[in-house]
């Protein structure tokens, strides 16, 4: 690590010397005749890790940033690996989002695999993510990359790869990549050819769309009236598109974030999971009036992730946003009722209704590690969501979270539901009268330091704490052991005793550093038994009660 002032001088200066993007080279040369030793040490203190979510950092010259320099080593890596696995002529396909730098990367990571003799395909224009994951099974591809950051600001970028089953990379494969990369010495070692690639047409999106069709019955319902936000992602065009395939309304989009925009200009953070995200949306359901709307429907910019709510009568918005865990027991309901066969899995983060949703069905069921690099490795699966607002309801055509997918279920559940004077409301609450009111909650902490978030850790590991607002924890699992069914991951597992006093079955907490953001993450989940509808106020209010308390008493224990 550099830290000696004349020593960061001559890296920039090396790493100057070869930075093809004329906005980089800028921006590195201002820094250096300023001698900005701090600002240096931030983007040379070592590289940006490649893992199991690829690359993704804030745009910026240096190795700690996103920029074309790190995208050209990172592909060079990738298809060093490629060659290295018996894939040296086949097949990598490209596609990109809207943000900043997307396009360049994108062409920078066509170059590099003509270069080594592969061949390389970019999608048309910016598409949302899972049409990436469906194109690279559907073409047949050795791998596939995306370039985003998803939900993050607008100041980041990413590189996501996945390989030739249309998954996303895990072990070992991203440490047998990210040497590949260190292997790299110069830029002038990487060919980079100004042409060779293709650029595909419209046909791949087309086959997309058509496959889109497949998770919806025949003759289903399709009334239902949506309000929509891309989030100024790339979401709007394909959405739209596959709900008139389906023949559901057009939905109404929020005028105000329905154009691509990198800036994310109405909105703090483009999450549709963060405060205020989806404000305007609401606004537009409200200005169609109560009988205007179902529900409304969010895609995260790359529209891999899909956020919904339903109306909330008497709250200040008229809307409640449904968490993840809801949206994913809603959507496994529908699957059995549908009479799906096949595994349905979750992660460890996000709620456990799903396994007694599936043990009522005589359903497998399974939990892997957050995220769905792990859960499309799933033997059997048949459905798979997890708490980030994630879904995967056609695993066949695209092993990833798929927004647009999932949408046009819940848009076909909503449908089904109104035709018989019901709504998505209802059934969660027929959910908790079956299975047990399932409260989740989290606590997110986002850091500027780092070492904050390690030093939570150590502390609830030096410290376990022996109960959380009054309930005994029975049983702490230190993930970074590894279990018999899950690998090694930094992340920790109470199990909380039920009180009878307060009306708790049972609780559980899960606490780990996010793989893609600067923050701490902490799920809370509380049971409540319900024997009625009628119950359904008062185990709401125990449950709020019970989660409040573990927040807190948690947060103490971290010191977070």
């Amino acid at each position: 690590m550099a830290t000696d002032p004349a020593e960061l001088i001559n890296r920039a200066q090396a790493w100057l010397a070869e930075d093809p993007d004329p906005e980089t080279r800028d921006e590195l040369s201002k820094l250096i005749e300023a001698e900005d030793t701090d600002e240096l040490a931030a983007r040379f203190a070592g590289t940006l890790q490649f893992g199991t979510a690829g690359l993704r950092g804030e745009l910026g010259a240096g190795p700690m940033r996103m920029n074309r320099s790190v995208v050209i080593r990172a592909a060079a890596g990738l298809a060093a690996y490629l060659k290295a696995q018996g894939d040296g002529s086949g097949l990598v396909v490209i596609g990109y989002d809207a943000r900043h730098k997307s396009a360049d990367f994108a062409r920078d990571t066509a170059a590099v695999m003509v270069g080594a003799g592969l061949r390389a395909a970019v999608l048309p224009r910016p598409l949302p993510t899972p049409v990436l994951a469906f194109a690279i099974r559907h073409l047949g591809a050795v791998a596939g990359v995306e370039v985003t950051a998803s939900h993050n600001p607008p100041r980041d970028n990413g590189y996501k790869v996945y390989l030739g089953d249309g998954s996303q990379i895990v072990p070992p494969a991203d440490g047998e990549i990210a040497a590949e990369i260190a292997a790299v010495r110069s830029l002038a070692d990487v060919p980079r050819p100004e042409a060779g690639w293709e650029t595909l047409d419209e046909t791949v999106l087309d086959a997309y769309l058509a496959r889109t069709d497949a998770v919806l019955t025949p003759g289903s319902p399709r009334d239902t009236k949506v309000v929509y936000t891309p989030m100024h992602g790339v979401g709007r065009d394909t959405l739209v598109a596959a709900f008139a395939r389906a023949g559901f309304p057009a939905p109404t989009v929020v005028a105000e974030q329905a154009e691509p925009d990198p800036d994310f200009p109405t909105v703090a953070f483009p999450n549709p999971e963060e405060p205020g995200a989806m404000d305007l949306a609401f606004a537009t359901a409200r200005d169609r009036g109560a009988s205007g709307v179902d529900i409304v429907i969010a895609n995260d910019p790359d529209a891999d992730r899909c956020a919904v709510a339903v109306p909330a009568p008497g709250t200040p918005d008229g809307w409640r946003m449904l968490r993840g865990d809801e949206v994913g027991a809603l959507l496994a309901a529908h699957l059995v009722s549908k009479r799906a066969s096949g595994t349905f899995a979750t992660t460890i983060v996000s709620s456990q209704l799903m396994s007694r949703i599936a043990a009522a069905a005589s359903l497998p069921y399974e939990e892997t590690l957050t995220g769905f690099k792990w859960l499309a490795r799933v033997d059997g699966l048949r459905y798979a969501f997890e708490e980030a607002l994630g879904y995967c309801v056609d695993p066949e055509g695209v092993r990833d979270k798929d927004g647009i997918t999932a949408a046009l279920l819940i848009t076909e559940l909503a449908a089904e539901l109104k035709q018989s004077g019901r709504t998505l409301a209802d059934l969660l609450d027929d959910l908790a009268v079956d299975f047990g009111l399932h409260a989740t909650d989290q606590l997110s902490v986002r850091v500027e330091d780092l070492s904050l978030i390690a030093d939570a850790m150590g502390r609830l590991r030096a410290q376990p704490p022996a109960a959380l607002a009054g309930l005994a924890v029975t049983r702490a699992d230190d993930l970074t052991q590894g279990t018999e069914t899950l690998p090694p991951t930094d992340g920790l597992r109470y199990y909380l005793s039920g009180s009878p006093e307060a009306g708790i079955e049972a609780a559980r907490v899960v606490v780990r550093p996010s793989g893609t953001e600067p923050k701490l993450k902490c799920y809370l989940e509380v049971v409540v038994p319900v024997a009625s509808a009628e119950a359904l106020p008062e185990a709401r209010t125990k449950a709020a009660t019970a989660l409040a308390s573990i927040k807190a008493d948690l947060s103490e224990a971290a010191g977070i």
